[in-house]
């Protein structure tokens, strides 16, 4: 799945890093992506991945909708913080609110 990094303007730089490139954060170097096909990869990377795999479409940033949501960023929005651990797992239309399993059973008949 997509690797997601911090924004680095959390750090008090003017620049973000959404996702990094898959190979260069295998060799421990934080470059931003500026493709995706299977994997993320920056304009450097994404040249030898098109000479292995040149049949592939990649997807731009400008086809970011294309590109998978993050783990980070799905588990961000999947926390469900009432009952620690746990995961918005349904919705009453009742209440109009996501709510866990626990909440549902409880609160929500």
């Amino acid at each position: 799945m997509a690797t997601f990094s911090q924004s680095t303007v959390d750090k008090g730089s003017d620049s973000a890093i959404d996702f990094c490139c898959s190979p260069c954060q295998e060799h421990k170097n934080d470059q931003w992506a500026e493709f995706y096909c299977q994997k993320f990869y920056c304009a450097e990377c994404v040249t030898l991945y098109g000479q292995l795999f040149g049949k592939h479409v990649t997807y731009g940033r400008g086809d970011t909708s294309k590109w998978p949501v993050s783990k980070v960023v799905e588990d961000f929005l999947q926390k469900y913080d009432l009952h620690a651990g746990k995961h918005i797992e349904m919705y009453c239309n009742d209440h109009s609110q996501m709510c866990c399993t626990n909440c549902a059973f409880l609160n929500h008949r």
